[in-house]
């Protein structure tokens, strides 16, 4: 069968692999995320700005590369390349944590997994486009849900290791599972090099210049963009507001996995949908949920509204993290793709890093409930602002 035919429920070969693959990397990165905050802050001695601020740098390093790189991917159009290359940087970096030795050593593997994230998402996001046949939202949704079931596989398996190995001291125990944690992106390794294929070839069109990036509706769109991000935090100030309220790291692993689990059941839905509404719109209500779920992670006094804040939270990532890049996809020329998805996650992480680190300032000199609020206020702040778009 041609490979434009095959379809795996409704969805292209490519993308399907693609989900694979993110599944696999994803489940690897959360096998180390809910135990990350406790590593800085047990192990490492890691205050909370200093925390903060490297969660923040590590999660804005990635962004950086991306617009380079999504531009590389639409010059050579051999998005496979970058996509094997990111991911084998980030399945390195991860394993090797089982070895850091203090904040350096960490910070440098860390941001070494983030680059190589930066060098993957935009040429993949552009593959993903490519092949979806114009189904851009059904296509990211089903991809963000396939990685997102690999987060929340990541903590499950987590909590499993920590249940096995807890006779280790502690410190051990996060080395144990940094190693362990290399064996699913190995697999993701496989699946790219031997089945995963380029379909830039296809695209006829000469690239003349970056024409889309100039459009006065997709600058506004990532200023507003800009706006929404100072709203986003790490994951880590939810875990971190989990312990403040006395919950252990394994019982924190579990809401962690609660989060993943409702951004997973509602993507690949949202994304279908956002192809037959306004994705500007949808968009719009992602902002809203990002505000709603701020507001309770800042006045969570009880299990209640900690689970709601999480299940909120999950449910704005399900539309933040899968519409605007199927937006993007398609207010990008055909030829640049890659560039213009690449600009919008640059945007994302440049601001990504501010957020993170005034979120650490307001926790150290204040309380988390002030970090939340100010994030809750910048979200809504977006939504309004994307009216006027």
């Amino acid at each position: 069968m041609d490979e434009k035919e095959k379809r795996v429920f409704g969805i292209s070969w490519n993308v399907f692999l693609l989900g694979i693959v993110s599944f696999l990397n994803d489940m690897s990165s959360e096998m180390i995320a809910p135990i990350v905050p406790a590593y800085l802050t047990e192990v490492l001695k890691v205050g909370k700005l200093a925390g903060g601020s490297i969660m923040g740098l590590i999660e804005s390093a990635s962004s950086l590369f991306k617009v380079l790189f999504g531009y590389f991917s639409d010059r050579f159009r051999k998005r496979k390349a970058f996509v094997f290359t990111g991911y084998a940087l980030s399945t390195l970096s991860k394993g090797l944590l089982a070895f850091s030795r203090g904040p350096l050593d960490f910070l440098a593997l860390r941001l070494l997994d983030r680059t190589g994230k930066g060098i993957r998402t935009a040429p993949r996001d552009a593959l993903i486009a490519e092949s979806s046949n114009g189904k851009t939202g059904k296509s990211f949704g089903f991809h963000r849900m396939m990685d997102t079931l690999g987060a929340v596989a990541g903590p499950l398996v987590v909590v499993l290791l920590i249940g096995l190995l807890s006779y280790l001291p502690r410190e051990t125990l996060y080395r144990r599972i940094f190693l362990l944690s290399a064996v699913p992106g190995l697999l993701s390794l496989l699946i790219i090099a031997l089945f995963v294929r380029d379909r830039g070839g296809e695209v006829k069109k000469k690239i003349a210049g970056v024409s889309s990036l100039k459009s006065r509706s997709l600058q506004l769109f990532l200023a507003v963009v800009a706006v929404g991000t100072l709203g986003r935090y790490s994951y880590a100030f939810t875990l971190w507001k989990a312990e403040e309220l006395g919950y252990t790291v394994l019982q924190g692993s579990a809401f962690y996995a609660l989060f993943n689990l409702i951004y997973a059941l509602s993507a690949y839905p949202i994304g279908v949908y956002s192809d037959r509404v306004s994705k500007k719109a949808l968009i719009g209500v992602g902002f809203l949920l990002s505000a709603l779920a701020s507001l309770c992670f800042a006045f969570a006094r009880d299990l209640t509204v900690l689970l709601l804040a999480f299940v909120f939270y999950g449910l704005h990532m399900a539309v933040i993290d899968t519409v605007p890049r199927a937006y993007m996809a398609e207010l990008a020329g055909e030829g640049e793709k890659g560039t213009v998805i690449g600009a919008y996650h640059t945007v994302v992480g440049v601001f990504a890093f501010p957020a993170s680190l005034i979120a650490g300032y307001l926790w150290s000199a204040y309380s988390l409930t002030y970090s939340f609020l100010l994030a809750s206020a910048m979200a809504f702040l977006a939504f309004v602002l994307l009216q006027f778009d």
